[in-house]
């Protein structure tokens, strides 16, 4: 049978990450773990241009001895990020970024379940690592969806991150969300400008926990 463009594509993300950690298995140095969707991924860019991977060369010209392991899947959801949190972190990581949720909102999941599933993956990342921290990037929904549903979704991510002494990100895409100059033609992945926004906006949670 042939493979499926979805099955290639976590082959491909799954042996990126397997190489990571290879490459890293023998190294002192900490580990931040970006678990998220496509704006992880980088999707419609160069992987070396998405806000993981600016991350890593921020740490680097900083002098923090930090290993980076991206792990976006394009079409992630919070369900799909719990079934896989195991993998991706057979090797323990000290700092977790966890940015999914917002391919739930879209598909209408039901929030109780989207943060059931958020949870899940926070109690296995700190069951792995009591030391952990956990960042929570926050996301938000189109008005479309209705004022009740993204009230709710919005105010999902601060509850979490207030339950479990979490850094939170209010919105991950800030100041760039609907700016079509720092998105790609679809309007809801950022370009490369948009991703050193995003970058800053993720340093400045990341910063303080690094030192």
């Amino acid at each position: 049978m042939k493979p499926t463009r979805l099955a290639l594509h976590l082959i491909a993300a799954y042996a990126l990450l397997a190489l990571t950690n290879f490459a890293h298995a023998d190294s002192t140095s900490k580990r931040i773990l970006f678990l998220g969707d496509s704006l992880t991924a980088g999707y419609g860019i160069d992987q070396r241009e998405a806000y993981p991977a600016l991350i890593g060369a921020k740490l680097k010209a900083s002098g923090l001895d930090y290993d980076v392991s991206p792990a976006g899947l394009s079409g992630e959801t919070s369900a799909g990020g719990l079934r896989r949190v195991g993998w991706v972190m057979q090797k323990p990581a000290d700092i977790l970024v966890l940015a999914l949720g917002a391919n739930d909102g879209l598909r209408g999941i039901k929030l109780s379940d989207t943060k059931k599933n958020l949870q899940g993956i926070i109690d296995f990342a700190k069951k792995k690592n009591p030391d952990i921290h956990i960042v929570i990037a926050g996301m938000q929904m189109p008005p479309n969806l209705g004022e009740a549903y993204t009230s709710e979704f919005r105010e999902m991510y601060p509850s979490l991150a207030h339950e479990n002494e979490a850094t939170l990100i209010p919105f991950l895409l800030e100041g760039v969300a609907g700016d079509p100059e720092l998105n790609i033609a679809d309007g809801i992945h950022p370009n490369p400008a948009g991703h050193e926004i995003v970058a800053e906006t993720v340093w400045k949670a990341l910063e303080p926990l690094l030192k």
